[in-house]
């Protein structure tokens, strides 16, 4: 028979509904979780480059991942009743819940855990039962999915739009082809740096003459011809 999982006497995790402030404490602490995090990157294929460019897309959902244990076999207070009657309190999380529309958000609290999210899934494993086939022991394999709220979000990270742009000053002999292959490694694409310069004429460029240089795309080719 498995040894019992002696945790009563330490701080329990605790489960709660963060709408309604129900905390569910399970009956013997996980003997490990873990924590899952990835990005996303979209690779962009560059004619002439050796290897695709890497572009940050977003961060995915951060999960948490645990299985807690359910026996009421070997607990004297529970008196061998029906295990379900604990893990249901567990499963339950998943239900719509009437106000909201939606299954409840929820915060995993021990220790210094402090996790809100959703759950996500949860599988029932039950491999003890009584005489007459009452359950009796159970362990729930359950994930957690992380929710962040917009306001956490933008109190969290000051975001601004990225602008990669850069300035360039003409020098003697440039042109609009020239500025693009040195800063492009493609002479065709100038016409990204005219419209962001509102030349009508590509050759009306001077010496000292300041051109602000967007960042390229990755999706657009700028196609072009070349400017003598």
């Amino acid at each position: 028979m498995e040894p019992l999982r002696q945790n009563m006497g330490f701080e329990k995790l605790q489960i709660e509904v963060v709408h309604t402030g129900q905390r569910i404490p399970v009956l013997f602490n996980p003997e490990h979780y873990s924590l899952n995090k990835s990005n996303t990157f979209a690779p962009q294929q560059i004619p002439g480059l050796s290897g695709p460019l890497v572009q940050f897309v977003s961060g995915a959902q951060r999960t948490l991942d645990m299985e807690l244990f359910f026996d009421t076999y070997d607990t004297p207070a529970l008196a061998k009743r029906d295990v379900r009657d604990l893990t249901g309190q567990v499963t339950k999380l998943m239900e719509i819940d009437a106000t909201l529309h939606a299954p409840p958000v929820l915060r995993v609290v021990w220790s210094s855990l402090n996790f809100q999210c959703v759950l996500s899934k949860a599988n029932q494993e039950f491999n003890l039962f009584s005489e007459d086939g009452t359950p009796v022991r159970a362990t729930i394999t359950v994930t957690f999915d992380e929710v962040i709220f917009p306001e956490q979000e933008s109190q969290a990270v000051k975001r601004q739009t990225a602008d990669f742009s850069k300035v360039h000053t003409v020098m003697e002999g440039e042109t609009l082809s020239y500025i693009a292959g040195v800063l492009y490694d493609n002479p065709f694409a100038w016409r990204p740096i005219a419209i962001a310069n509102g030349l009508a004429d590509p050759r009306s460029i001077f010496v000292g003459q300041e051109l602000r240089v967007p960042n390229l795309p990755f999706n657009d080719p700028a196609s072009g011809e070349a400017v003598a």
